[in-house]
């Protein structure tokens, strides 16, 4: 009488079955590298497109990096010529002080925004940017001063261009030091973070709590707890 023959079940020894997925994921690795070329090539030449067309526009946007008064009073006496262009200040001097200085200059106040939750150069344009982008922005000018360069305009160049914003930089003259003081590793750690954050920023937007419109500034409030000003901004 013959028995019936069993057939057994062996599973692939796993260490042959990794090697396949190995091999096939290796593969698969230049067409993924090809397709993320693409899409990274399409996008860039898109941001190109935009920038040369923002290039050709008058400037829509002040946007002032803070550091010293200097730069406020520049933007005062800017906003005097040409008061329908919106300004961002980001961290800029105590807010009485900026509206004193806007009142000496006659300039208007309703269109002047203060950001206050920047810390650094990179958080001016981690939190700045956001704003500027509600505002439909396509073309700023940054000002800043001559101790605050390359780094700011690297930063602008490369956070606002991933955007689609260009921009134009202003160097305001300073008295004494300003606030901004640069290095190359501050410089090298702040591109590099830029780079990443261009990329990034573009599905993150950061939001600030603590944006201000000068014209809701309180000065007789500020004058009840005190304030001092910035000596060469001649303010009291």
């Amino acid at each position: 009488m013959n028995r019936p023959v069993r057939f057994t079940y062996q599973q692939p020894h796993r260490a042959a079955v990794h090697q396949f997925a190995f091999r096939s994921a290796r593969r698969l690795l230049p067409f993924i590298i090809a397709i993320l070329g693409v899409i990274l090539g399409g996008w860039l030449l898109i941001i190109m497109l935009s920038l040369y067309s923002a290039s050709q526009t008058k400037v829509d946007a002040y946007f002032v990096l803070g550091g010293s008064i200097s730069r406020e009073i520049y933007v005062a006496q800017q906003v005097k010529k040409d008061p329908g262009i919106p300004v961002l200040i980001s961290q800029g001097s105590k807010d009485p002080c900026i509206l004193l200085i806007f009142q000496r200059e006659n300039a208007s106040i309703e269109q002047v925004w203060l950001e206050k939750c920047a810390k650094s150069t990179f958080s001016n344009f981690y939190f700045g940017i956001p704003i500027l982008r509600s505002w439909g922005v396509r073309k700023i000018k940054l000002i800043t001063s001559a101790s605050h360069l390359p780094r700011a305009q690297w930063l602008a160049q490369i956070l606002c261009g991933a955007h689609g914003i260009w921009v134009e930089t202003e160097i305001v003259p300073e008295q004494g030091i300003p606030a901004n003081r640069e290095s190359f590793l501050k410089t090298g750690l702040d591109v590099t973070r830029s780079l990443v954050w261009a990329v990034l920023s573009q599905v993150i937007q950061p939001k600030c709590n603590q944006v201000t419109r000068l014209a809701d500034v309180d000065i007789e409030q500020w004058r009840e707890q005190g304030f001092k000003c910035e000596h060469q901004g001649n303010v009291k």
